[in-house]
Formats: structure tokens, sequence, C-alpha cells
């Protein structure tokens, strides 16, 4: 798992004093960039050395995010394939998990224009981040 906290600007609330529901999608980027450096640690951004190509996003808000608190971004692995992964994200306001949200993430060539095979030393630091959802918690009557 890969966390950051990110503490909410004046621009990032609406009308009604909640964090905007458009801000997510920024922090959650913002929250990738580790597993960016898995595949490019300088983040080079050249089409010669990137090898990533976004597929798809998502996101459920469960609860309410406010202004006045930070946000911690929680960034796990929760899918890996041959040729892309998929990163699931929650952000967690004052002990509540108040968005979570995936995004799959292709391994691509920017020249031949075409999906390749995750790398197996990118896979195994992949795999090193995987979602393990704690188990329920058992009561005893």
């Amino acid at each position: 798992m890969f966390s950051i906290t990110v503490s909410p600007r004046f621009g990032d609330i609406d009308g009604l004093g909640h964090i905007n529901n458009t801000v997510l999608a920024v922090w959650f980027e913002l929250a990738r960039n580790p597993l960016f450096r898995i595949f490019e640690p300088d983040l080079n951004l050249s089409h010669e050395t990137w090898p990533l190509i976004m597929a798809h996003t998502d996101y459920d808000f469960l609860d309410q995010l406010f202004f006045q608190y930070e946000v911690e971004i929680r960034t796990y692995i929760s899918r890996i394939g041959t040729k892309s992964f998929t990163v699931y994200h929650e952000a967690w306001q004052e002990g509540r998990r108040c968005v979570k949200g995936n995004a799959v993430i292709v391994h691509y060539d920017f020249i031949k224009k075409q999906t390749t095979p995750i790398p197996g030393p990118k896979r195994r630091l992949l795999e090193s981040h995987l979602y393990a959802p704690e188990p329920p918690k058992m009561t005893i009557a």
C-alpha cells in the first residue's frame, strides 16, 4: 500500500462546503505517482520511455469529505493481468472511508501503438502492493 495525505484547498470545495467530486480524480492521480515510479523512476514522460496508458477510472462516493480536515489517500493494486493492472484507491477522512475508486492502467508501447506484457520484475513490485482487505471481526456473544 502507498499512502499520501492531502490538505484540501479552499478551491476544492463546492457551495455546500464539501470537497467537490471532481477533486478526487486529481487526488487519486497524484497518489498513483509512486506506482508510476515502478515503471519509470524519473517520471520521464517521453513517448520513447513512458510505458503506461490509462484505460478506465471509476469512483464511488460513500460519505462526505469536508474542507477543514486532511484526507488520506490509500493506494493498492487490486488486480494484475498480463498487460494491465488495476489500482484501487480509498480516500479517508477522520477515520471514515469516504470514497473508493479504481483505475485500469495498461502497459503500452507508444512508438508501436500497442499493448505489451508487464515485465516480470515490475509485476513482482506490483504484487507487493496487492490489496488484502481486513478479515471481518468476529464477536462472541
